[in-house]
């Protein structure tokens, strides 16, 4: 299945110059969204991991997703004071300023084997803090993994050396 063709593009949002690529028709599209679960829950079914983690929001949906047909747990990763109770937090450059994400302190335990999921990796912003905050917990990740990747913003090379999993690529921003 050609999943591209089910992922919409919104020129110039949020800003001019910008192709957005928005996954919520691909979610909305049973077949396609099917066939993307099932494609990363048969990728990582052999693969020894304690637990997904899904980085807000549609993370979320797609890992919450996969960790439900692969029998593991599922780990939200979130922005800063969405989760109640005692949370470990990172803080990362953006383009145009700094973000946190947190996790609470005992979802992670030293040693566990991580997924972690997102729909689309960029800059490797994000994911590379999210890798920085499983790691703090004393978690390993075995490999981040996405429906998208925009591969000219370079992003799953600034993960490294965490590997990482795409399913389709996008050129241009």
């Amino acid at each position: 299945m050609d999943i591209k063709e089910k992922i919409r593009t919104i020129p110039h949002f949020p800003k001019q110059g910008i192709m957005f690529r928005d996954i919520t028709t691909l979610l909305k599209d049973p077949d396609g969204f099917h066939h993307v679960i099932l494609h990363l829950a048969e990728r990582y079914s052999r693969m020894d991991i304690d637990v997904v983690a899904g980085i807000e929001s549609r993370g979320f949906i797609l890992g919450g997703a996969v960790a439900a047909l692969l029998k593991k747990g599922f780990v939200p990763i979130r922005k800063k004071g969405k989760l109640p109770g005692k949370v470990v937090r990172y803080e990362y450059e953006l383009e145009y300023g700094k973000d946190i994400i947190e996790v609470h302190e005992d979802a992670i335990r030293k040693g566990d084997r991580v997924l972690l999921i997102d729909d689309l990796v960029a800059t490797g912003g994000t994911a590379g803090a999210a890798i920085k905050l499983i790691e703090q917990l004393g978690g390993n990740v075995i490999e981040a993994a996405f429906v998208i990747d925009l591969p000219d913003l370079k992003g799953r090379e600034r993960i490294l050396p965490t590997p990482s999993y795409a399913m389709v690529a996008f050129e241009g921003e």
